[in-house]
């Protein structure tokens, strides 16, 4: 991506290292789309956008701005069932983020701020929920 440095220099080494890793387990792992876009709202916390798409489906996305990686994983009811049979699994401290996100009518839309690669695990396991790897 030639957009590596810009991401670089605005999330810093640490969250962009996080980055990296998720996302080639994301591309090793299964066959999406990815939209990469510059969010030109001066509302909007993110000034970057990256997204993982299946036809018109949005598989996850990453949203960076100044020393700030964001990764949003959209749970519907049965995935948010699914969730719920792996808690166990799951570390307390990503729970009880996932705990505290509101549920929209179209869904759970968790936004998890990562600062390293402390969630990995636990990224993988999410988005096998979202949708099953390819092999």
């Amino acid at each position: 991506m030639e957009n590596e440095k810009i991401l670089m220099n605005l999330i810093g080494n640490t969250k962009y290292e996080a980055f990296v890793s998720i996302k080639e387990y994301i591309e090793n792992n299964y066959t999406l789309e990815q939209t990469f876009k510059e969010q030109n709202i001066k509302t909007k916390k993110w000034k970057y956008e990256l997204k993982f798409v299946k036809g018109k489906k949005t598989f996850c996305g990453f949203y960076f701005c100044e020393n700030c990686l964001g990764l949003l994983i959209i749970f519907g009811k049965d995935e948010r069932n699914k969730v719920d049979a792996i808690r166990n699994e799951l570390s307390k401290e990503l729970l009880e983020l996932y705990d505290n996100t509101e549920i929209y009518h179209d869904g759970k839309w968790f936004m998890l701020e990562l600062e390293d690669l402390s969630f990995l695990e636990s990224i993988k396991q999410l988005l096998c929920i979202k949708r099953k790897p390819n092999h």
